[in-house]
């Protein structure tokens, strides 16, 4: 129980590294002051461009990256490996333990972003294929809405579905972490998902089919 409360715990915190915060403060800026106020990828995209919301993602990727692959695995100062704890449970309660820490940062007063580039980040550390039907899903359901939030929701689920179905053998352990990774992310759009249902939520109209 040691190992699998030190690693969770490691991962909620490197999960509150946030590329956007860290990045911003070179910059001079805090991104959680503008645009839609939130501190992921998206926002960072619409507010200070390109080049900047490609470092966010790099570090909210390789933080999940991290704590699925290498995590789990890792020896630690004083945390004796514990040979009675089955190593996909503590996988999943990683990539979930870094997905939380990423919406709900210690290190930055709870305020986040919603977790979609650090849930890659973590899918890809597992097995890179669960990522194909999410990324499937994502990017019909932007091009045919153009709401990011949703596709990204809905690729969370996606991603959640295919954990059960894609891995051999299916995994209890991995599928409940990304069942409750996606709920997470599920709520942390709440706000965008109010707007959609108000016909005030932003388009990503590049990408939207209709969007001309």
């Amino acid at each position: 129980m040691l190992e699998l409360a030190v690693k969770s715990l490691i991962a909620c915190l490197l999960g509150a590294v946030m590329g956007s915060l860290v990045l911003g403060r070179f910059r001079g800026v805090d991104i959680r002051e503008l645009g839609s106020g939130n501190a992921g990828g998206t926002n960072a995209l619409r507010t200070q461009g390109v080049a900047f919301a490609l470092g966010v993602v790099i570090i909210d990727i390789g933080k999940g990256w991290l704590a699925a692959r290498w995590l789990p695995q890792a020896l630690l100062l004083g945390v004796p490996l514990d040979a009675s704890l089955d190593r996909q449970w503590l996988t999943g309660a990683c990539a979930l333990g870094v997905i939380v820490g990423h919406v709900y940062p210690v290190w930055y007063e709870f305020r986040g972003g919603k977790g979609g580039a650090t849930l890659v980040g973590a899918a890809l550390g597992i097995d890179w294929v669960l990522l194909i039907p999410a990324l499937a899903v994502w990017l019909l359901l932007v091009v045919l809405t153009g709401f990011v939030s949703l596709g990204t929701i809905a690729a969370a689920i996606a991603l959640a579905v295919a954990t059960w179905l894609v891995l051999e053998p299916p995994s209890i352990a991995l599928t409940a972490a990304f069942t409750a990774a996606a709920a997470l992310i599920a709520y942390a759009h709440r706000d965008n998902v109010a707007r959609m249902l108000a016909g005030n939520e932003s388009r990503a109209r590049r990408l939207w089919l209709f969007g001309r």
